[in-house]
């Protein structure tokens, strides 16, 4: 493991409120709780859709409900280094922080926004995937999501002046009026290829005139 990739773990004495306001928030887009972690593959898909949206963090020795039951700390951080390094493209930097909880260890993790993405982690069959935090879950990135992750990842300074084509127009009319459309809708709506609606979003993305959302499982381009 490379030197400083990984931040150096300490104890933390903030006392249990401190850890009970985060429990009181539950799980969502930028939290997630874990009864243990066993398996480092899986801890790894929960880094990559942290650190594909705007970061996030874990509470591990926190039940799904909220109960506090702790952890042997050293078994942990090792899964998670294992998981970060190993089973996360590119490699991502984690932090730690020990609380004591009644006599309970409670470890919190930080998953930084990845200034490189997509971050990708094996899947349930070993296929490398996007992963992307999505309310209280970790799903699957589209494929057109991961595309625009690419694009923006490659993008250095570029100062393009907000000039639309007609069918970039065409989206951004249709979208002022509805709440969302896929990518196949738009094909339709546009009457243009795959390849040309997917080069539409990545440039409005680019723009931040749009973007990428989830709902009922399906990719959105919204509004921004």
């Amino acid at each position: 493991m490379d030197s400083g990739l990984f931040c150096s773990h300490h104890a933390a004495v903030k006392g249990k409120g401190y850890i009970a306001d985060l429990i009181a928030q539950g799980e969502h887009e930028h939290q997630d709780f874990k009864y243990q972690i066993s398996d480092a593959r899986k801890i790894a898909r929960s880094i990559s859709a942290f650190a594909n949206n705007s970061g996030g963090r874990l509470l591990i020795g926190v039940k799904d409900n909220g109960h506090v039951v702790g952890v042997k700390s050293d078994e942990e951080i090792y899964m998670i280094e294992q998981a970060a390094s190993m089973y996360c493209r590119p490699e991502q930097q984690v932090k730690f922080e020990l609380f004591k909880v009644d006599g309970k260890t409670v470890l919190k993790v930080d998953i930084a926004e990845a200034s490189l993405k997509p971050v990708k982690a094996p899947d349930e069959k070993g296929l490398w995937k996007a992963f992307y935090r999505v309310a209280d879950e970790n799903v699957l990135a589209s494929s057109m999501h991961v595309k625009v992750m690419q694009h923006q990842s490659q993008l250095r300074d570029n100062d393009a002046l907000l000039s639309l084509s007609p069918i970039e127009q065409q989206l951004i009319d249709y979208l002022s009026t509805h709440g969302g459309i896929t990518i196949d809708g738009y094909m339709r709506l546009a009457h243009v290829s795959r390849r040309s609606a997917e080069a539409t979003v990545i440039s409005l993305c680019e723009m931040k005139v749009v973007d990428l959302t989830y709902h009922d499982g399906q990719c959105l381009i919204t509004r921004t």
